[in-house]
């Protein structure tokens, strides 16, 4: 499987994507937490031992296109973010969350989306 910054070359936002799918239940995924403005699941190619993504129901393409409206949501998806840590049991040893913006920052996917990586001792520098 061609790792994220090899896919992050060809990536281009812009249309569905494999996140639209999963949030409509089009494709399956390993759901772990949904409620009315997110959804978190198991990343199918885990960088960790825990690797689940948080992404929003809205389709906010990345980061750095995200609005001061989205303000309110991108607070939400942080303490979603914290709140599956826990369940995940990852707050006791900790973990580290990680958003890929465009190209230069292997952003493979273009739906903004919050990877939570533990399980094991995380490196610095991280790229």
């Amino acid at each position: 499987m061609a790792g994220e910054v090899e896919l992050a070359q060809s990536a281009a936002p812009g249309g569905d994507t494999i996140f639209g799918k999963i949030i409509r239940k089009e494709i399956p995924a390993k759901i772990v937490f949904e409620d009315d403005q997110c959804m978190a699941f198991h990343d199918v190619n885990p960088q960790a031992p825990t690797h689940i993504l948080v992404i929003p129901k809205k389709p906010i393409p990345q980061l750095s296109k995200s609005e001061d409206a989205d303000e309110q949501l991108l607070g939400h998806l942080l303490v979603a973010a914290r709140k599956i840590a826990a369940q995940e049991g990852l707050d006791k040893s900790g973990f580290r969350l990680v958003v890929n913006d465009g190209k230069n920052g292997a952003q493979s996917v273009y739906h903004l989306h919050i990877h939570i990586l533990g399980g094991r001792q995380m490196q610095w520098p991280p790229g």
